[in-house]
């Protein structure tokens, strides 16, 4: 495995690898690598020829009270488990490659954007654009991976790609979780002991939630059902969101909704968290 630090000396692999007419598989993280990366990197290893996988905490699609700072990182680690998985080359930039020039031009993430962590991260989409956009023009990928733990980015990433044409295929890899459900994140290793047993009341409100809408059609009460099980069961347990959306479009449902989201964002302690579930009728 190969580890790159400028775009130059990746642009030059992705030349050398499209000229023997192979495909290319790029995973896009921030590090702190856990299951769910790997999982991302394994699909990635089935479906192309080669894997491509970025490391960077991109400081655009942070606000200024985030955990920008602090997020973690660990690219040795990181670089042990990449090559575990079957990467062949790690792209790991700086902030001052990977944004050298402000000509002040801005990538605006529209509607999708403004919902869910939308609303309490403004800008956040913005900034996640940004750097896809950028790293989709460097790799040059065939397919690129998300986890759908980020359904939100995974349907407004989706929308950029269907309608501004780019020439790459987003392919989607179902949430990795811990034993009692709770969802991989590299922020867990935040959570204090109390704090890990209780997070996965999340998920547990969002199964209660599905059952109750497929039992009674009733949006409003499932939503609720799901808000007061993270509450009677978290000490700490603060809830920016709850919602039951159609997907991948993010509207509020209809009768003609056949797939819908429903997804949580809730503060365990300091530590904001989020999950989701997305099923059909």
């Amino acid at each position: 495995m190969e580890v790159v630090k400028t775009i130059a000396e990746l642009k030059d692999i992705v030349r050398k690898v499209k000229s023997e007419g192979k495909t290319i598989g790029l995973v896009p993280t921030m590090g702190y690598l856990h299951e769910g990366h790997m999982a991302l990197a394994k699909a990635a290893r089935e479906e192309n020829d080669f894997v491509i996988m970025s490391i960077f905490v991109n400081p655009t699609q942070f606000g200024p009270n985030e955990d920008y700072e602090s997020y973690p990182r660990d690219l040795e680690r990181d670089k042990k488990i990449a090559e575990s998985v079957g990467v062949d080359v790690v792209f790991a930039p700086s902030v001052e490659e990977m944004y050298p020039t402000d000509g002040g031009i801005r990538i605006h993430a529209g509607r999708q954007a403004t919902i869910l962590c939308g609303a309490s991260r403004p800008g956040h989409f913005d900034g996640v654009l940004q750097v896809v956009t950028k790293l989709f023009h460097i790799a040059e990928p065939t397919r690129a991976y998300f986890g759908q733990k980020d359904a939100q980015q995974v349907a407004i990433v989706t929308t950029l790609v269907r309608d501004y044409n780019f020439p790459l295929e987003i392919r989607t890899v179902p949430i990795v979780r811990e034993e009692d459900g709770l969802a991989k994140s590299s922020r867990n290793v935040y959570l204090s002991e109390q704090e890990r047993k209780e997070a996965p009341a999340i998920y547990q409100a969002l199964k209660l939630a599905k059952e109750e809408f497929l039992n009674s059609k009733d949006a409003e009460k499932a939503v609720q059902k799901a808000k007061d099980y993270i509450l009677s069961n978290t000490a700490s347990g603060r809830i920016d969101y709850v919602e039951l959306l159609s997907y991948p479009d993010l509207k509020p449902i209809d009768e003609k909704t056949d797939q819908f989201l429903l997804a949580a964002a809730v503060y365990i302690g300091k530590t904001r968290l989020i999950d989701n579930i997305i099923f059909s009728k």
